[in-house]
């Protein structure tokens, strides 16, 4: 197993790629834009979970194993599609009020009970713009988190399952950013009030339906590949994957995860739209074509440890001498973007 992440003193790929794209064609700015009806589908969603929710209180405690069944079978794909709303809220791609994107990503929030919607935000536009940079990139695990994994099947089945938990251990290490403002306490005052709603309306069993929903669309499921998928490799020599399968039809094509890094100014509905035009750039990158397929392989392939990601390093750490795992590509060297 590597005791290491892939080090690279290479800048991440997609400011270049995105610059290339633009002067091959420009009509991709054609593209760039908001997605207003992304809201309509957040209250769609947000209507479908409540009530099933209100549906599984009724029935009580003794249908438990039918919430864990329509929680695996519907609700972790409801509950990840409000995920890719809140994501394209952070990015102020569905209306053109930054306030109007909180309130958007705060409502989406609420089905998985935890006021997450707003600190995501923080991170996610930190890792935008600090790919694989471990003091800024809460996407990369904690070295002492890809440690006690490690590679064996079931400490990584556990991780997944428990990859909310393992997700709150990462912000204290980053740098320079703000853990509160009065939108986190938004986002905390209405997760307290739907909460107290659901159990008041709903009883403890529908409390139970969502928080399976909420476990299961980012952890121990299909959807939870999408977390391997964006960033994970055993080969280093690309470090953000696509996923072009089926479920993008109510994953909002989430999976289209070069696209979005090389143009996150485009909205979720658009993505294919850009792939097409520019398939020339995307034709040659390796990409995956089944979560399912991909989630057994991480468990299982021993290639596979929460190591296998690329770590930016400061040039010239390494003593001018690639250090083990560096990735040292003089091609690719010519076209990055030095910082």
């Amino acid at each position: 197993m590597q005791s290491a992440f892939f080090q690279s003193e290479l800048d991440q790929p997609h400011p270049e790629r995105a610059r290339a794209i633009l002067r091959a064609h420009p009509e991709v700015r054609k593209l760039m834009g908001r997605n207003p009806f992304t809201a309509a589908i957040m209250l769609a969603v947000f209507s479908i979970q409540t009530a099933i929710a209100f549906a599984m209180g009724r029935l009580g405690w003794s249908y438990w194993w039918l919430s864990l069944l329509i929680a695996f079978c519907l609700g972790a794909f409801l509950n990840h599609c409000m995920y890719v709303i809140i994501h394209d809220a952070i990015h102020n791609l569905i209306f053109r009020s930054k306030s109007w994107n909180k309130m958007v990503a705060i409502i989406a929030d609420l089905p998985n009970l935890t006021p997450g919607a707003i600190g995501f935000g923080v991170y996610h536009l930190q890792h935008h713009a600090h790919q694989g940079d471990h003091d800024c990139d809460a996407d990369i695990a904690n070295r002492w988190e890809a440690r006690l994994i490690g590679n064996k099947w079931y400490r990584k089945a556990l991780w997944l399952l428990f990859f909310p938990f393992f997700q709150l251990t990462r912000p204290p290490r980053i740098k320079a950013i703000r853990m509160w403002s009065r939108w986190s306490l938004v986002n905390l005052v209405g997760a307290v009030a739907y909460d107290a709603a659901l159990i008041y309306f709903c009883g403890w069993p529908g409390l139970l339906y969502l928080a399976l929903s909420f476990f299961f669309s980012i952890g121990l499921h299909p959807v939870g590949a999408r977390w391997i998928q964006e960033h994970y490799t055993y080969d280093s020599g690309q470090e953000t994957f696509s996923y072009y399968g089926p479920i993008n039809l109510i994953a909002l094509n989430v999976g289209y995860h070069n696209e979005h890094h090389d143009f996150p100014s485009i909205a979720w509905n658009r993505l294919p739209k850009l792939r097409a035009l520019a398939s020339e750039f995307y034709d040659t990158l390796k990409y995956h074509s089944s979560w399912s397929r991909l989630l057994f392989q991480f468990i299982f392939d021993k290639r596979y440890s929460l190591f296998s990601r690329v770590e930016r390093i400061k040039r010239g750490s390494s003593g001018g001498r690639p250090a083990a795992d560096t990735i040292v590509d003089p091609k690719s060297a010519l076209l990055s973007v030095r910082r």
